[in-house]
């Protein structure tokens, strides 16, 4: 069998699918003939992954072929945002589909349990309506999350790295090296390992397999191999401008500067070493990704399995005089998002509708006919997944911190902080947001008519009682 590191994505083949669906209403001790009618759903989480795939075309280096084969099999979304652009609110808004502003989960370091129940759970919403729920690897922010809503989980693993097989290349907080081993000492492979196996079984009800890959989360250290992908004397940086922060507000710029990432990168000489380490991180990941969409296609279950697929927010690698996360600007908010629902997408379609991931939970409840929880803020998507043109008229919105929010149509980006700082975008003429249009007369109706989408309520942020000392550590991983 061909590797899928060195898979090649052939443009122009598609696959038609029959999917007869057969739905009936169902309780967990249901375990009838209709159950195995209704779809599996094949859930992958990946954290930190911008939108530097292939299929998306913003950077030419990236080499992502089966993330790529993904996407021709199904719909990929061009305009998908992230609801937060931190790890925890952001996996914490999708999962229980309540965004921070009601939740108060802000940041990673409010423990999403002091504001979420188990109950909220999009995983424990399809245990309760008969799905065998299965799952490995980081989906809630530090792992599986609540242990009542899997039926199966994997055993945690840990990359078994050290400073004997480790090159470290790392850069003041940008963190990365080469690997002197095999894949199987990377922290996703076991993850990966565990879905092909529940794959390749046979299951007596429809199942919710959930994989949540860590890479390209740094520390990007991976195999050198990944690394060779990506020559250094290829790299290019990402287009910047060097006076990029004078028209930002100063909750923007203090935003751009919090960990002094892009001053130690640039002094160093070295940006194009990190650019590269990313790149690799990216590249294990798809092959990561490659040997379950294998499994899948081996098994029983492919024609029966909607895949849905989502970075849980963007990455700056320099843009905007900024790195990591923790930004209301696009590199932070925007990232992949793939469906491939059997009988209902066409291969290779796009949809350029700006949607969110509060979008993810309701959509599964709508395909699988599983009921949606009145609380869910986020509507479904099933409209544009068989139509990527059909009529549409939400947003994406996003929020980091209290009061502060994006909210990005199919042209535009408003941002608005807490103190009244403002920034707009038109992405029609400035796709890398270089040039803040916020405090030009011509263009106050078009933040008016924005502004309608931010949240009315914007509570305090949750309590942390009880979990602080466990968010710190869990904060301080993150930003490593």
């Amino acid at each position: 069998m061909i590797s899928s590191l060195h898979r090649t994505w052939i443009s122009g083949v598609k696959h038609t699918v029959l999917f007869v669906a057969s739905v009936v209403t169902l309780t967990v001790a249901s375990f009838s003939q209709e159950k195995l009618s209704q779809p599996n759903i094949l859930f992958i989480a990946v954290d930190d992954l911008n939108h530097w795939v292939g299929h998306l075309g913003r950077n030419a280096q990236t080499k992502t072929p089966n993330l790529d084969r993904l996407a021709s099999r199904g719909i990929t979304f061009t305009n998908a945002h992230c609801s937060a652009p931190v790890c925890n609110p952001s996996r914490a808004a999708l999962l229980s589909g309540k965004r921070p502003s009601t939740s108060g989960v802000y940041d990673n370091g409010i423990p999403y349990v002091s504001a979420i129940k188990s109950s909220d759970s999009l995983f424990t919403q399809f245990k309760n309506a008969g799905y065998e729920t299965l799952a490995m690897g980081k989906l809630w922010h530090g792992g599986i999350g609540f242990e009542d809503q899997w039926t199966k989980t994997g055993s945690k693993e840990r990359e078994s790295i050290n400073e004997s097989n480790l090159d470290d290349r790392s850069i003041a907080g940008i963190k990365f090296g080469i690997v002197n081993a095999g894949d199987d000492a990377i922290v996703d492979t076991p993850t990966a390992d565990f879905g092909i196996e529940e794959l390749k079984r046979t299951h007596d009800r429809p199942f919710l397999l959930a994989l949540g890959f860590h890479k390209p989360h740094m520390p990007w250290n991976v195999p050198k191999k990944y690394y060779d992908l990506h020559p250094l004397d290829q790299i290019e940086l990402p287009p910047t401008q060097p006076n990029d922060l004078d028209d930002v507000p100063e909750a923007g710029r203090n935003m751009a500067k919090a960990f002094g990432d892009h001053e130690a990168v640039t002094k160093s000489g070295r940006w194009k070493e990190a650019i590269q380490g990313y790149l690799a991180a990216i590249s294990y990941l798809d092959g990561q990704v490659g040997r379950v969409l294998d499994a899948l296609d081996e098994s029983a279950h492919k024609s029966n399995t909607i895949i849905v697929l989502f970075g849980d927010h963007g990455w700056h690698l320099g843009e905007k005089q900024h790195w990591r996360k923790f930004a209301l600007w696009e590199e932070s908010t925007r990232a992949p998002l793939i469906w491939v629902v059997p009988g209902m997408t066409k291969a290779g379609d796009r949809c350029g509708r700006p949607v969110d991931f509060l979008n993810i939970y309701p959509t599964l409840c709508h395909l699988a006919k599983v009921p949606a929880p009145a609380h869910l803020e986020g509507r479904s998507i099933v409209g544009l997944l068989s139509d990527p043109k059909s009529a549409w008229d939400g947003v994406a919105l996003t929020t980091f911190g209290q009061n502060n929010h994006a909210v990005r149509d199919d042209r535009w980006r408003y941002i608005r902080y807490a103190d009244g700082g403002e920034e707009l975008y038109d992405h029609q003429n400035d796709p890398y947001e270089w040039t803040n249009l916020a405090k030009l007369p011509e263009h106050q109706a078009t933040k008016t008519e924005l502004a309608k989408h931010f949240p009315e309520i914007n509570v305090d942020p949750a309590n942390a009682s009880g979990g602080k000392k466990q968010a710190r550590q869990r904060a301080q991983r993150d930003k490593q």
